[in-house]
């Protein structure tokens, strides 16, 4: 596994399109709470669980028949919405965040758009002026719509953009859509992760601003 700074030696990047939940904020024991609430009122069992990073609507669609899948992600969301115990900013993010110009990078998340302006309200790290959410889109993660939506927004090309992610579905996701992957440590071990360059979280991470406004990676820990 590279790091960044050894993996994109050569490259600058015109733009960073960030995963939320794993990679620069942690809601785990939150998502993993209401999702065990919500499967026990389905009848799913004490025991059920679910793979971060995919959409709402995709895990709901995929466990009950269609005529109860509006009722059931209403549901979801209205506990997702409830429950911000131990939101939390990842170590490193809010400075990442600071150092980048605001046109050159956006957060791409699978939660809805309220969910998401709430779990950054929690966390305080503040919402970039481009955030692509399940909402913004008709085919969430592991599909290439919602990084290509969120490179459009920016306007950039998806090939001089780089994908900060910390589960698979994400960083299939990227790389359909063309960009240039990098993955964190979250969800998912990096054992685990697919990428061009791995780093332990985003606290490894530092980016130079060069004089055209284009973005070099560095591995902090050097």
């Amino acid at each position: 596994m590279l790091s960044p700074g050894l993996a994109f030696a050569d490259r600058t990047f015109d733009a960073i399109l960030f995963d939320m939940d794993g990679t620069l904020i942690s809601s785990i024991e939150a998502v993993d709470r209401s999702w065990a609430l919500w499967g026990r009122e389905h009848g799913l069992g004490d025991e059920f669980r679910i793979a971060h990073g995919t959409p709402a609507r995709s895990l709901v669609e995929r466990l009950l028949p269609a005529e109860q899948v509006e009722v059931a992600l209403a549901r979801i969301t209205e506990i997702e919405l409830g429950d911000t115990d131990g939101v939390r900013v990842l170590p490193g993010a809010a400075e990442l965040l600071a150092s980048l110009p605001a046109e050159r990078h956006a957060i791409v998340t699978s939660c809805t758009r309220d969910l998401a302006a709430v779990r950054i309200a929690a966390t305080g790290i503040g919402a970039p002026g481009v955030v692509v959410t399940a909402d913004d889109i008709s085919r969430g993660k592991p599909d290439p719509e919602p990084f290509r939506r969120g490179a459009e927004l920016l306007g950039f090309d998806p090939a001089r953009c780089l994908v900060v992610e910390d589960a698979p579905a994400g960083l299939e996701s990227g790389r359909a859509a063309g960009c240039a992957t990098l993955a964190v440590a979250g969800t998912h071990s990096l054992d685990e992760l697919d990428a061009d360059a791995h780093a332990p979280g985003v606290w490894a991470v530092a980016v130079r601003v060069t004089a055209e406004g284009t973005l070099v990676l560095e591995d902090r820990t050097a």
